[in-house]
């Protein structure tokens, strides 16, 4: 990875990769040069062939791995002139957008589900001065709103159907491929709106046109089990799981999700809330706490693991990369639910030291 003082930003990192030019204004917060982590206990729990990485999206500037894709966005808004951008939003699209948009001086408006966005990140979107509009409705009505809108009104939608978000987003897996110094053999994510696993696709594969690397991963994408049209092969009208992030019935980038899967050798499947959240309080156990939908991710892999799947590999060392979409901030709320919350005791030094057993 890049030293800190010399890193810029991925436009700046991956601009030969990236549809941009001098006259190009750089909006950036320095996202992207984000760590591969070593999971030892989820690797031990693959199998003893598997090495597991979290790609551990969520210390970008926003907590999300939203950023990649609204920094070229955002500097592409304001290289057109945009006076303003919008976007449909299930929390991280909304904090991404809104910070970056007034970095940049462009207004930004945001269209949520009413009820179904979590705290921490419409505070973000909120401190950032964005115009935010609950609708009565889910993310899917909101963004055929942003759609008509955007198609009728001089603004610039920054939501994944912007191909300049997949552009950005792509190159989580370039850093992958240079961190390992070669790509994974599998690589694992949520499936919400599906454009991030249609980056990744994107990204390993322009690195192989480049000859940066000499293979191409097999793509395993995971929905929530009551938000999976891509499972289901329709869209689902009202989609329910506790991962609001992925809380998606149709997603916009579907077709791609379904071509990186084709094309990859991999597969898309669904995990259950109650997966996700043991996948959630496992990754805790490794010091990474990320929100609930990023849990999904690793919830396949056990999935999978139980099934037997990687047993099935004759390879002596299997690389797999998991990305984590979100930091655990963005939803609290699901942390303080799932767990007991803290003693009360008198400040008595006794009681203490028997309670704690030291």
């Amino acid at each position: 990875m890049a030293l800190v003082e010399d890193y810029k930003g991925v436009i700046k990192r991956y601009k030969r990769y990236l549809p941009v030019s001098r006259k190009t204004p750089v909006v950036t917060l320095q996202e992207g040069n984000t760590p591969l982590v070593y999971s030892p206990k989820i690797s031990g729990r693959l199998g003893k062939n598997c090495r597991v990485y979290l790609k551990y999206e969520g210390l970008n500037p926003t907590g999300s791995f939203k950023d990649r894709g609204m920094t070229l966005a955002i500097s592409k808004a304001a290289e057109n002139k945009a006076k303003a951008v919008i976007c449909a939003s299930t929390g991280n699209t909304s904090a991404s957008a809104a910070a970056y948009s007034h970095r940049a001086n462009l207004k930004c408006i945001v269209l949520i589900p009413e009820g179904a966005i979590a705290l921490g990140k419409l505070a973000q979107a909120l401190i950032h001065k964005a115009l935010v509009i609950a609708i009565r409705g889910n993310f899917d009505d909101a963004l055929r709103l942003v759609r008509e809108i955007s198609l009728n009104y001089p603004v610039e939608v920054v939501n994944s159907i912007n191909p300049y978000r997949i552009e950005g987003q792509k190159t989580a897996s370039f850093e992958v491929c240079d961190s390992l110094k070669k790509p994974p053999d599998f690589h694992s994510l949520p499936v919400g709106n599906a454009g991030n696993i249609t980056a990744y696709w994107k990204g390993y594969k322009e690195y192989f046109s480049y000859k940066k690397i000499y293979s191409l991963p097999c793509m395993l994408g995971f929905q929530a089990k009551g938000a999976s049209p891509i499972v289901k092969g329709r869209p689902v009208e009202k989609p329910k799981t506790l991962a609001t992030a992925i809380r998606i019935g149709n997603p916009a980038s579907w077709e791609k999700a379904v071509e990186a899967k084709h094309e990859s050798g991999g597969l898309i499947e669904s995990v259950t809330d109650a997966q996700i959240l043991s996948a959630y309080k496992f990754l805790a156990c490794e010091g990474v706490f990320v929100e609930p939908a990023s849990a999904a991710s690793v919830a396949g892999l056990f999935k999978l693991a139980k099934e037997g799947f990687f047993e099935k590999k004759k390879s002596k060392e299997i690389i797999i990369v998991c990305t984590l979409t979100g930091h655990g901030l963005k939803d609290p709320q699901i942390a303080v639910k799932s767990i007991k919350p803290p003693l009360i005791v008198d400040a008595d030094l006794r009681k203490i030291l028997k309670i704690a057993k030291i």
